[in-house]
């Protein structure tokens, strides 16, 4: 399952770096999936920045850079992926 959670505002493709403005709450290690007209790509959140000072999560109205792995887009939508937990079977 994914949630919206925000867009892209900017990218700096010197450095592959996307700046993210966020609906919803993002932490370290989380997994998003950027989608846009020729973006679509899933990946671990491994490194975030606001204000160029790293932190571990961000609050839902705060804009963060994040390190991505391709390519983005101003305007590609970034979803967090939820990963289900499998219950045991009985």
């Amino acid at each position: 399952m994914e949630l919206e959670i925000g867009n892209v505002t900017h990218y700096y493709n010197h450095i592959g770096v996307a700046v993210l403005r966020l609906r919803d709450g993002l932490k370290l290690g989380d997994m998003i999936h950027i989608l846009g007209h020729v973006t679509d790509f899933t990946q671990r959140v491994s490194s975030m920045e606001v204000d160029h000072h790293t932190v571990v999560r961000v609050k839902p109205g705060e804009e963060v850079a994040v390190k991505v792995l391709e390519p983005v887009r101003v305007h590609d939508v970034v979803f967090r992926v939820v990963e289900e937990k499998l219950e045991p079977a009985h």
